[in-house]
């Protein structure tokens, strides 16, 4: 079920009445609100909906409280924000802080982190498919090895096997994957190929849904590791965006902890969002 799906009111859970400090929230604004949660169910969109509306009236109950002012601002497309969204955005920017990540902290991420600011390893590969199904399976197998047992005395003729037997499209340049990086091939292909040593072809039948493969690695590249000062700004970014969401999810939390809330409790997600 996506967000954009039309869910019938009937679907949804019973009636029942949920406030924040003596303010009921519609059963109807809950409703449409919950065509918005892509859940698993009409009973969870219903929930997520309720606690996302919750937040938002503790959030404007709190601004309205100490007396915030909405300024709407209008983004390049002319859309104007409104003014509830306008009191939540100036609440959120007095409460939490804007503190710039200072270099020690980006410098211990990035050290503790060091595999994630490398660039991934580049494979040159090629490849054939026997193609099996169950009932063809035990004759595929036999081919395969066969072409194995040549190919063991006559690498070179592995482009002109390719050409003649393989049932990838890849045979039309003799088995050529080009160049592979993690995450494009399936993964048994990708466990027998990152374990080959370049030059290296394979010693039996690799079996996978599409058949029988036949790989060669025929070059490794290795990534590199980005230098700090290159990935500063990106971790500076998401340590910021880290720190804000933890401090929005505490501010909500402490005014839940305050508040009247009935026909609902908030879980953790929901204080964060």
């Amino acid at each position: 079920m996506n967000a954009c799906s039309i869910r019938s009111p009937d679907a949804f859970p019973a009636r029942k009445e949920i406030s924040v400090n003596g303010v009921v929230l519609p059963y109807a604004a809950v409703a449409a609100e919950a065509q918005n949660h892509a859940a698993a169910s009409p009973a969870e969109a219903f929930a997520e909906a309720a606690q996302a509306l919750v937040v938002r009236e503790l959030l404007l109950q709190e601004a309205k409280r100490r007396g915030l002012t909405p300024e709407p601002v209008q983004d390049s497309a002319a859309r104007r924000e409104t003014d509830e969204d306008a009191l939540i955005r100036a609440l959120v920017a007095a409460e939490v802080p804007q503190d710039e990540p200072d270099e020690e902290s980006c410098r211990r991420y990035f050290d503790n982190n060091r595999r994630r600011f490398r660039s991934a390893d580049i494979y040159e590969a090629a490849h054939i498919l026997i193609a099996a199904t169950p009932e063809t399976e035990a004759a595929a197998l036999r081919a395969t090895r066969e072409i194995i047992a040549r190919l063991k005395d006559d690498p070179s003729g592995f482009a002109d096997a390719a050409r003649a037997c393989s049932a990838c499209p890849s045979r039309e340049s003799g088995g050529n994957l080009g160049q592979i990086t993690r995450g494009q091939m399936i993964e048994e292909f990708e466990s027998a190929l990152f374990a080959m040593a370049p030059g290296e072809m394979s010693r039996e039948p690799l079996r996978s849904r599409h058949g029988f493969h036949i790989i060669r690695l025929d070059r490794r590249i290795e990534g590199r590791e980005q230098p700090f000062e290159a990935a500063r700004a990106r971790i500076a970014s998401f340590l910021s965006e880290t720190r804000e969401r933890q401090a929005i999810a505490g501010f909500i939390a402490h005014l839940a902890r305050q508040a009247d809330i009935r026909g609902i409790s908030l879980s953790a997600s929901s204080r964060g969002a």
